[in-house]
């Protein structure tokens, strides 16, 4: 029982990097517009992150020290100040989308408007935040996330025409409806919600907040390699359910409750409960890794007391930046600024931070000053280097193809 919930640091990260407010609607609209003809992007981001996820807590695990705060000393203040300005920035703008998520959730389950509950989630967040300890904070969040495993019982329900479905994933191009532009666009932002950087400057760290040495490699590579594959097949489920229901009447999708519509088709008022449940889970979650995503990028930057682990007057500037960043969530919120388009506007510019964070990982995972003999196998190599071409190829089309598509159109 012990090591089984010692994964859940793993399903957190994986149910809050893959499974939060804008991925739910982005897999859905995918779903609805290509049915399964992007799932490949979402196949190729899981191994990326799995990859960069498993070099970030190997290296927390045998430093004992986060990755954030050894980029710092192993490439200078320069380089990491770029590194921290770009993955605040984009920290800061899910953080929002997340919040926002959160009250969307609420929304569905009271009919009354999310901007009213905005506050109210930003206030319980930051509470959860400040008081609560970091294992029950992952454990409870990360299972109540799984919750969204209806979605997988909702798309079996759903009598999916596998032989067609199939077809769309083995396809590589948009059907005639739409434009390779738009393809290109949309590939762009799945891979990117795979592989945003708060993802693994979370994991890290809260591999430190456990206090993860070297005989944890084990328990962090079963964290690696069952939370983030589990994220993966929760977002393929989402964008099925979306392919079968939406995507032969040409419907697009746009709101968290067309979402969730595909379940209660399937499944009824129960399974209507239960996949608001894993929205709000998984949402606040989300809002919980990249709270405090915003607190450990910026105190190990500058060396200040940090994390869960010590009280809140010892980390005092640390739990300072998540409340600012969180009341600055809130401010774009109150704009009434759309948590959704907020979402897909971090994406685009997550994708453009990418080799700011996954370089400076490879890198510090290969120096045997940090790691000894634990640095990275050849194989391991091979893959952080294509993957970081990849991140390069899509660090430099993200902008472009958003100013042609007009966010995907």
């Amino acid at each position: 029982m012990k090591r089984l919930l010692a994964i859940t640091l793993g399903i957190l990260t994986a149910i809050g990097g893959f499974v939060d407010i804008g991925d739910l609607v982005a897999n859905s609209e995918t779903g609805a517009r290509f049915g399964m003809r992007l799932a490949w992007v979402v196949v190729i981001g899981v191994v990326g992150i799995c990859v960069y996820a498993e070099m970030a807590g190997r290296v927390a695990a045998v430093s004992g020290r986060p990755v954030f705060d050894l980029v710092r000393e192993r490439l200078g203040p320069r380089a990491a100040l770029a590194n921290l300005a770009g993955s605040y920035l984009v920290t800061l703008l899910t953080l929002a989308a997340e919040i926002g998520g959160v009250a969307l959730a609420v929304e569905l389950a009271t009919s009354v408007h999310y901007l009213l509950w905005v506050p109210i989630a930003a206030f319980v967040l930051w509470v959860v935040l400040w008081r609560v300890k970091f294992e029950p904070m992952e454990r409870v969040f990360g299972l109540a996330g799984l919750a969204l495993v209806v979605f997988v019982v909702a798309f079996l329900a759903l009598g999916p025409p596998w032989h067609n479905l199939g077809d769309q994933a083995t396809t590589f191009g948009p059907p005639s409806t739409e434009d390779w532009g738009t393809y290109a666009f949309f590939a762009v932002a799945l891979f990117a919600a795979a592989m945003t950087p708060y993802e693994v400057f979370f994991f890290s760290s809260g591999a430190v907040e456990e206090k993860w040495s070297k005989r944890d490699l084990a328990t962090e590579r079963v964290n690696v390699f069952v939370g983030f594959p589990l994220g993966g097949l929760l977002s393929l489920a989402i964008m099925g359910c979306a392919a079968v229901v939406y995507e032969p009447a040409g419907i697009r999708v746009d709101t968290l409750g067309q979402t969730a519509l595909p379940v209660a088709m399937a499944l009824g008022k129960l399974g209507l409960v239960v996949v608001i449940l894993g929205f709000f889970a998984a949402t606040f979650g989300a809002a919980l890794e990249t709270g405090l995503s915003a607190g450990y990028t910026v105190a190990q930057y500058f060396g200040w007391q940090w994390g869960k682990l010590v009280r809140p007057r010892q980390a005092a500037r640390f739990h300072t930046v998540v409340l600012v960043s969180i009341l600055l969530g809130v401010a774009l919120l109150l704009t009434t600024a759309d948590p959704i388009a907020i979402t897909e506007y971090s994406l685009v510019f997550s994708a453009v931070a990418l080799p700011l964070t996954y370089l400076p990982i490879l890198i510090v995972a290969n120096d045997r000053d940090y790691l000894g003999d634990k640095v990275n196998s050849r194989v391991t190599n091979v893959l952080g280097t294509a993957y970081l071409v990849v991140i390069l190829v899509v660090a430099v089309a993200a902008v472009p193809l958003m100013v042609i598509t007009g966010t995907g159109g």
